[in-house]
């Protein structure tokens, strides 16, 4: 049996064989965040920042171009650029969820970026647009959906599945055969026991731990985590699916 080293242990996604133009989607401070970890992490080239044109202040970001999202394709060719979706949780992960569907419709494919500070077995399934900082751990046959972003320290646990859309923060552990579901926000410092469900479109709150299977779209507080009888969609001011 060949002896495990740093190098085939790495998830692909940890060494990407070489760069593509990138095209940031956004132009907040997840963009700025998303824009230093391409840099100086990947081979990826920033050649540009895109938004909608009603969300556009300037014509210049980080010293790349802005370019409206409705015209994006005329600029920078779907077939030889790539794009990344960089927009917080805002509207519980709904407008990055829209602006991911936005570019995909346009022909774009979605990069995703795994910090090569992060521990990732390579048996890992990782979807697009997907972001994971360092020091967040992907334990053996985890499942990540596309459009996810996974905050610094940040543990999924053997067998987990964490579904599309959601956004997890900083040191949040998910624990072994667990389920996070679509849509869904888990706050820093928060803990999902052992074989449990997160439902769809749930807040889970900075430091609640989850002890049992949740209901959708409710917002959890507390240690053990009860619902606070709050619908989700209106703590995050969501006005549609």
């Amino acid at each position: 049996m060949a002896k495990a080293t740093p190098e085939n242990r790495q998830h692909p996604l940890q060494a990407p064989a070489a760069g593509e133009r990138v095209v940031i989607v956004g132009t907040g401070e997840t963009a700025a965040i998303a824009f230093e970890y391409f840099r100086h992490d990947t081979p990826h080239e920033i050649v540009a920042f895109s938004a909608e044109t009603a969300f556009i202040s300037s014509e210049v970001y980080y010293d790349r171009p802005v370019v409206p999202l409705e015209v994006l394709s005329e600029f920078y060719p779907a077939a030889r650029n790539r794009t990344f979706v960089a927009v917080s949780f805002v509207g519980l992960n709904r407008v990055r969820r829209r602006l991911y569907e936005t570019v995909r419709a346009a022909g774009f494919q979605c990069i995703s970026y795994v910090s090569s500070q992060a521990a990732v077995t390579s048996d890992v399934t990782i979807g697009e647009n997907t972001f994971v900082q360092e020091h967040v751990a992907l334990e053996s046959g985890a499942r990540v959906g596309d459009n996810v972003f996974l905050g610094s320290g940040t543990c999924v646990g053997y067998h987990s599945v964490i579904e599309a859309d959601c956004y997890a923060s900083a040191h949040a552990t998910i624990g072994d055969f667990c389920t996070v579901g679509r849509g869904s926000f888990v706050g820093a410092g928060s803990c999902v026991a052992d074989r449990c469900s997160v439902a769809e479109d749930c807040i889970i709150g900075a430091g609640a731990v989850i002890l049992k299977d949740t209901v959708t779209r409710q917002v959890y507080l507390g240690n053990p985590a009860r619902p606070l009888g709050r619908d989700s969609f209106e703590s995050f001011g969501v006005t549609g699916r």
